[in-house]
């Protein structure tokens, strides 16, 4: 069974998100939970790796997620994708949080990381450099507003390979 792929062009003028019925179904069905219990729903990803599939559900909330968050989230979501059943084949199914270095693909990701530092790596080097640290200052759909090296700048996402979290640069500060 083919099941049908939307391309998902996230208004960032270059980041594209392949997003299946199945994903945006999975999307449907996460989000009232999450909101229900005071998380934000980062993305939902179904993707092969080796053999397997995996359906995994990111989630995140102010301070950090725990164990007990993703486990809050699974149960109920798992009971629905049980009954809904939108993946027609088998799966591992898995909710964890998006990590330090979370890729910001879609404008939501773009919004609530405003005033938070980025990696941002580019197609082609810009200003000699092929990529980039600074603080996302603003998001206007199809560019960024960075305050970096070069000062406050717009960038087109068009130009970027990668826009992430950059949160690793005092990881080891406090031990």
């Amino acid at each position: 069974m083919t099941v049908p792929t939307f391309l998902h062009y996230d208004l960032s003028g270059g980041i594209f998100t392949a997003e299946s019925a199945a994903v945006k179904k999975v999307r449907e069905l996460a989000e009232p939970l999450c909101d229900e219990l005071g998380l934000f729903l980062w993305d939902v990803k179904f993707e092969k790796e080796g053999g397997n599939r995996y359906l995994r559900v990111y989630i995140d909330k102010d301070g950090g997620i725990s164990i007990e968050d993703c486990e809050a989230l699974h149960r109920p979501l798992d009971k629905l994708l049980d009954e809904y059943d939108p993946i027609p084949e088998s799966y591992v199914f898995e909710v964890c949080s998006p990590g330090l270095g979370r890729r910001l693909e879609r404008p939501e990701h773009f919004e609530v990381c405003i005033g938070d530092e980025v990696k941002i790596g580019f197609f082609s080097p810009k200003n000699g450099e092929k990529e980039i640290i600074g603080t996302l200052v603003g998001f206007g759909g199809k560019e960024i507003a960075v305050s970096g090296p070069n000062g406050e700048e717009n960038i087109p996402l068009s130009e970027c390979a990668f826009v992430k979290l950059y949160d690793d640069g005092d990881l080891f500060s406090e031990l």
